[in-house]
């Protein structure tokens, strides 16, 4: 189903219908990302990422699992560490 359609000028631009400027959530100074899959351009507003695209962005290497028995050990080291007496 086509949302929208534009023309494109002499100079190669083009101007955003404003379905898609709502529905994108687009003011004057957005940025649009332009990406192929498959034979097929896909547009969308710049900035918008996955929970995952920044965790793996982040921590590019996955954090070592941990036991219970280390989940423990470490709250009762936090504990005793902030309620020792000096």
């Amino acid at each position: 189903m086509v949302l929208a359609s534009s023309k494109l000028t002499a100079q190669g631009q083009i101007s955003v219908p404003v379905e898609v400027r709502r529905k994108l959530g687009l003011a004057p100074g957005s940025v649009l990302e332009w990406e192929e899959h498959g034979g097929e351009v896909i547009v969308r507003r710049a900035g918008r990422f996955t929970s995952d695209d920044l965790h793996s962005a982040l921590f590019p290497r996955k954090p070592k699992p941990h036991t219970l028995s280390d989940l423990k050990t470490g709250v009762r080291n936090a504990i005793r560490k902030r309620h020792a007496r000096g």
